[in-house]
């Protein structure tokens, strides 16, 4: 009886954990994590957080990243050019 008892107490605590992991609109979750193509406009409409000061540096460095990168590429063309 106490096995049985423990078999059933172990069955329906792992159909919980299930029933609780998983998700009951998948659809949502996957509109909300693919950016859309107006993304910064819908940046611009959201309200100011703590974290706008972090996100405007974050940015500021990939573009700068980009420009580092870009300038590199430059670089290296001109010493293959030059025969180095």
């Amino acid at each position: 009886m106490l096995r049985q008892t423990l078999r059933v107490t172990a069955i329906a605590a792992a159909l919980g954990l299930l029933a609780a992991c998983s998700s009951s609109a998948p659809d949502s979750n996957e509109a909300q994590s693919k950016p859309s193509a107006d993304a910064p406009a819908q940046a611009a409409k959201r309200p100011a957080t703590v974290f706008d000061d972090q996100l405007k540096a974050l940015d500021k460095a990939k573009s700068v990243e980009g420009t580092l990168k870009q300038e590199q590429a430059d670089r290296d063309k001109a010493i293959e050019d030059a025969g180095g």
